[in-house]
């Protein structure tokens, strides 16, 4: 089920009015505490069996190289109260789409599991710190350039550069809201729009695919605690440049 709490069921907002934020999922009612929000993920976890025309759907990470490096060391992604983009970016391909078809592609993160965690600086690795803290409103950012034609999707990759994540659970931008010291999973969704798909409210109906690439699991910081981490950020981000002048690096960033 897509409504799994009444909390959820309420409008989620029309797809031809989605701004550029895909301000989609904030689910709840319209009183502004948290409490009354939906924290279930609002696309189900738990797999379903897809129709045969979607299960040839096939979706491809395009910047997965880059993520295996970070995945190596633990990634982990800043987060902060007006929101952060994430890098690396998930860049996606599709292919077995049926061209004349209509798709939404959305993006939602996860909790890996029910656990908080801390570094440990003398053994360079993350350590379970106990459990997790309450979960935060379950938010689905949709592509702003949904939705797309099967055609489109085949000759372009889609890109969720414009995603940001945010540690304030009063946001309003549509970011997603993720606990500091927490594992999560991003997930890639595709829907098949049928012509009266109006909301995600008919979800339930809708036929849909969920992907999830493991090299993506994330630990969200308020600052990074590997210096690993730090400098592969430094290296690969291309708006990272300003901090490649070896004088803003620690000695130990410039050995390694």
């Amino acid at each position: 089920q897509f409504v799994e709490k009444s909390s959820c069921a309420q409008p989620l907002g029309e797809l031809t009015s989605l701004d550029t934020q895909g301000e989609f999922g904030r689910g709840g009612s319209s009183s502004p505490s948290s409490s009354s929000l939906c924290t279930e993920p609002l696309i189900p976890t738990t797999p379903i069996i897809p129709s045969e025309e979607m299960a040839k759907i096939t979706c491809n990470l395009e910047t997965k190289e880059l993520w295996d490096k970070f995945h190596e060391l633990g990634t982990e992604m800043i987060i902060t109260k007006s929101g952060r983009r994430m890098f690396p970016t998930i860049r996606v391909s599709f292919s077995g789409v049926d061209p004349e078809a209509k798709y939404i592609v959305l993006m939602d993160i996860v909790p890996v599991d029910n656990k908080r965690y801390r570094y440990a600086y003398h053994r360079s690795s993350w350590l379970v710190a106990g459990k997790a803290d309450p979960p935060l409103p379950a938010r689905l950012y949709v592509h702003p350039d949904s939705p797309f034609t099967g055609e489109q999707l085949l000759k372009q990759m889609v890109s969720f550069e414009k995603v940001k994540l945010t540690n304030n659970e009063l946001d309003q931008h549509g970011h997603i809201i993720l606990n500091s010291m927490h594992k999560y999973q991003p997930r890639v969704h595709i829907i098949k729009k049928k012509d009266h798909t109006a909301s995600l409210l008919n979800l339930k109906s809708e036929e849909f695919r969920t992907f999830i690439f493991p090299e993506t699991v994330f630990t969200a910081v308020t600052a990074y605690q590997n210096q690993l981490i730090t400098k592969l950020k430094i290296d690969s981000n291309p708006f990272a440049k300003g901090f490649r002048d070896s004088s803003r690096l620690t000695d130990i960033e410039r050995k390694g």
